[in-house]
Order: structure tokens, then sequence, then C-alpha cells
């Protein structure tokens, strides 16, 4: 005779209690921080402050905690993570597409284009980097920073050490163009006026809060045309994880002669959605206000939780080479950048 039991559930809701409790713990902190106004004038954003206060956790007690905490965390990092890029939308529309211009959206593809590829070949040819490290510095200095590089990761499946090597990249050359852009527009405003300048800050710097704390820094025309400039280029991150997972599967090896079928990132194709949706504006804005700071809590914790499952002696092994390879990567969107945008403006004037 055969006796039926009812077998409980292995990942029941405590499994993931503690790791949760202790990111949005981390998340909160890193909010906090970010909100003082010293910290936010310096460009340094909740997702930045939370993957470097995770690191601090994650080096010195996660290890006596990782047993009761992994499962959350791990949660936290993968899921968390995609449905904050889908609420992502909620900051977007499409009638920002229109305030840009077309010029706006030529200048934003080619130099997000051009960067990628840059970034593959310097990654992969001069510095002998692997793959994945490549594309994620690619992708953080081509698109929108850590955002992008946390919605790259689960596409391309690379390790949490890659993924903060690739976000420190971020962090140390977004938050030097804070400074550096407003010392270059004296000298450049006989090629940019103010709103022009500010289509190239917003195409060429990496994070959405260090683009804000540069334009301020050189005016509110520039800061307008510079926070619309980077969110159309934040709008290309889904087709551009369409892309990636189309060429990750290329790049697969054959199954029995035969490819597997492609993996379409469906948080990104959700995102798109969610902004499409978003620019009939038929949510109230305070409930859209809720969900962007909704959004904005789970990022944090998914930052927090990649923060906390990377050990620095991984970062050691990284070397200097990610790092090298970034700074080329930044001097082409400074040059590189900056002469896309002034032959594009000229030829659409």
């Amino acid at each position: 005779m055969t006796i039926l039991t009812l077998r409980k559930p292995q990942h029941h809701l405590m499994h993931y209690a503690p790791g949760l409790a202790l990111t949005a713990l981390v998340a909160g902190a890193a909010l906090w921080a970010g909100a003082i106004p010293a910290v936010a004038g310096a460009g340094l954003s909740a997702l930045t402050l939370a993957i470097l206060a995770g690191m601090l956790v994650g080096n010195t007690v996660y290890p006596r905690l990782w047993q009761s905490c992994d499962g959350g965390v791990l949660f936290a990092k993968q899921h968390l993570l995609r449905l904050g890029i889908i609420l992502y939308g909620f900051r977007l529309t499409f009638a920002q597409i229109a305030q840009v211009g077309a010029s706006g959206l030529l200048v934003d593809m080619l130099t997000l284009s051009s960067t990628f590829f840059l970034a593959c070949w310097l990654g992969q040819r001069v510095f002998k980097l692997d793959r994945e490290t490549s594309w994620l510095i690619g992708a953080g200095s081509s698109i929108c920073g850590a955002a992008a590089i946390l919605a790259t990761e689960p596409v391309i499946k690379a390790q949490a050490s890659k993924v903060t090597v690739a976000v420190a990249t971020v962090v140390i050359f977004g938050t030097l163009a804070i400074f550096l852009y407003p010392l270059m527009w004296p000298w450049l405003n006989a090629f940019f006026s103010p709103e022009t300048y500010g289509v190239y800050m917003g195409s060429t710097m990496h994070e959405v809060a260090q683009v804000v704390a540069a334009g301020h820094a050189v005016g509110p025309d520039a800061e307008n045309a510079a926070v619309i400039a980077k969110m159309l280029r934040v709008m290309m991150l889904a087709p551009f994880l369409i892309f990636l997972a189309a060429r990750v599967k290329q790049l697969a090896p054959a199954n029995d002669g035969k490819r597997s079928a492609i993996t379409i990132p469906w948080f990104a194709i959700l995102f798109i959605l969610v902004a499409v949706f978003n620019s009939f504006h038929l949510l109230p804005k305070p409930l859209v206000d809720a969900l962007v700071t909704l959004d904005t809590v789970l990022l944090a914790m998914a930052m927090a939780a990649l923060g906390v499952t990377t050990h620095l002696s991984a970062l050691k092994k990284a070397g200097v080479r990610p790092l090298l390879m970034a700074l080329l990567l930044f001097f082409w969107l400074i040059v590189g950048g900056g002469v896309i945008n002034v032959i594009v403006e000229r030829l659409m004037a």
C-alpha cells in the first residue's frame, strides 16, 4: 500500500526572508545616504552606494550569515532585478524622443553602437579580457551605467565578480565626468549651445545621476537637454539586450549540430511595453511616482545583493586591464562622442 505524504515546499517564505531583509537594510541605508544633498550633488546614486555597502557587508559579516541569507540574496539579485528593470519604464515616455529630436536620437544610436563595438574589440583583442567582462563594461559605458550592467548580467550569465568590476569602472570614470564636463564647457561653447552641450553630456556620460549633476553645473537648459538625451539612451537598453541575447545564442556551442532557440529577455520587452503604456499617461502622477520609488528600492536591493555576493579577492584577480579598457572608452566617449555630436548637429541643422 502506498502512503501519500505532503512534502513541505523547499523554498518557503522563511527561506527568502532573512536574505531579503538583509538586502532591504543595505538598500535602505544607501537610499538614505543618496538623499543627502552633498552626496547627491556629487552624482553618487543610490545604486552605486548600494553595491559599495553590499560589498562591505559581504566581505565582513556575511560569511557568518550566508547559510540563512543566501536564498533571499540570490532572489533579490535575480528576480527583483528583472522586476526593477521592467518598472524602470515608468521613468520614460516616447514624448521625450520628440523633445530631443531626430538628431538627438541619431547621436545616441551612433554613440551607443560605436562605444559597445569598441569595447568588444578592446576587451578581447587588445586587453585579452574574457567576453563577459568586455560586454559588461561596454554595456555600462555605452548605455546607462550600473543599471545596464545589471540588466546585461542575466542575459550573458556573468559571474558576480565580473559584474562588480564593470560597475567599478562606471563609478570611477562616471564620477570623474561629473567634474570634467562642466570644466570643458567654457572651452567648447564655440561648438555647442547650452542645449546641444546638454545632448552631448546625455549621450556620453555613464549614469543618470551623473548626467543630472553635471548638467546642473552647466545650466538649466543644458541640464534639461542632458536628462532627455540620457533617458532616450536608456530606452535603447531593451533592443540592445535582445541583440545581445541573439549574439549569445549564436556564439553558444551547437547541440547535436543544431543551435538552440534564442532566449528572449522578456523583462526587456516588458520594459518597452511599460514605457509605451506610460506614454499615454493613463495612471495618476502620484501612482507613477510611487512606482518609480518602488523601482529605485528594488534596483537598490538588487545592487546590494550583487555587492554582498562579491568577494574582494575576485576583484583583485581582475587586475588593471579592465580599468585601462574603461579609460580608453571614457576617452572615446569624450572625444569621439563629441565629434559625433558636432557632425550630426551640423548635418541636420
